[in-house]
């Protein structure tokens, strides 16, 4: 059995690298806000006092007793930031830059693998995310989605499990995630494992390099960011893509891009996520999706067979509030567990309350849990 934490988008740029004890450089280029600093204060506005020069956890708050309860095998989380003191940033309207002192944001929170297949990544071009995968690295921290070269990019995390076995981590990115071709990993250029599209036949070439480096036995996690950033909508071209990647052997498919959560799915067995939602940002207090709460987050929590397949699925809820994770209220987990039971429903799926720590999943057609 393994337990596998996911944290969906865990953006520790911008507004959160200018609390820390080793800001970035506060100037940024975009059209509404030219300095990272704005960010702070719009969240102050909505909360209240938020501090400066504040320890490398301050950003996780509560969210690390949590993790420690949960004792998770393995951390996954998507890091759409780039790690790097590069002060070229590309002409795309938002760039998010984390100073590589405050690393220690990631590393407190006993990441093992993050993603690096997503939008923000290559946000200081090239030179960007050569340091960043050289910062993450000297850390300690395992990558996958992105390189310096078409061979690196593709090529899985690996994370050795105590009790013996693997899981692998791979990790990709589509285009309407706001991932331009022009940012595909070649085999003589940096960049990031780009899906031309979620077709059967995508999947197929997917399914054959994990099969070229799966051994027996391992468990396999397959990234996905892919989509916008609002709507619970998942489209049948994923619902398609995601089942067949099942059908071929993927035990978790880790969809993000979406500021909520999306539905979820068990499928054969197999944990289907299609979008996990924002776990770290500096989006407090800018108003205009309000619908979605997007101050609720949740870690999602997946206890796994030998098999790969999923035996529990879990949510551990929070509320982002002065740029920091509390524990969600009794009142956000019962809004949560409404909004996603809702949402869900297509795909048979329930959540129920299980107390302050977790949501569950449960099947529609079976008021017991998941396994």
């Amino acid at each position: 059995m393994a337990r596998v934490l996911l944290c969906g988008d865990v953006m520790t740029g911008r507004g959160i690298d200018q609390i820390l004890q080793h800001p970035s450089a506060p100037e940024i280029f975009e059209p509404w806000v030219t300095d990272a600093r704005g960010y702070v204060t719009l969240a102050e506005a909505e909360n209240g006092p938020v501090p400066r020069s504040a320890p490398v956890d301050y950003p996780w708050g509560d969210a690390l007793a949590v993790f420690a309860s949960l004792a998770p095998d393995v951390r996954i989380a998507n890091l759409e930031t780039s790690v790097t003191r590069a002060d070229t940033p590309l002409p795309k309207g938002i760039n998010y830059r984390m100073e590589p002192a405050n690393v220690g944001c990631l590393t407190s929170a006993a990441l093992d693998v993050c993603v690096l297949a997503n939008n923000h990544v290559l946000d200081f071009g090239t030179a960007g995310l050569r340091e960043t995968l050289a910062t993450l690295h000297a850390a300690g921290l395992r990558t996958c989605g992105a390189g310096r070269d078409r061979v690196e990019a593709r090529i899985p995390a690996v994370v050795e499990l105590a009790g013996g076995g693997r899981v692998l981590v791979s990790a990709v990115a589509t285009d309407d995630s706001g991932v331009p071709a022009s940012w595909a990993a070649r085999a003589d250029r940096p960049g990031v494992n780009r899906l031309a599209g979620v077709t059967v036949e995508d999947a197929d070439r997917l399914l054959a390099r994990i099969a070229a480096v799966r051994h027996a036995g391992d468990v396999v996690v397959l990234s996905i960011h892919w989509g916008g950033n609002w709507g619970y909508e998942v489209p049948a071209a994923w619902v398609r893509f995601a089942h067949h990647l099942v059908d071929g052997g993927v035990d978790v498919l880790f969809g993000h891009s979406s500021h909520h959560p999306r539905p979820a799915e068990v499928y054969r067995d197999r944990a289907i996520l299609y979008g996990c939602g924002d776990l770290l940002n500096d989006y407090e207090g800018i108003s205009g999706h309000e619908a979605y709460r997007p101050e609720l987050v949740v870690a999602w929590v997946l206890d796994l067979d030998e098999t790969g397949a999923v035996r529990r699925l879990g949510l551990a809820p929070f509320r982002l509030r002065r740029l920091r994770l509390e524990r969600a209220s009794a009142d956000d987990r019962a809004w949560l567990c409404e909004r996603l039971t809702r949402v869900s429903l297509p795909f048979r799926g329930v959540l129920r309350d299980e107390g302050e720590a977790t949501l569950r999943l449960v099947s529609a057609d079976d008021p017991r849990p998941v396994g």
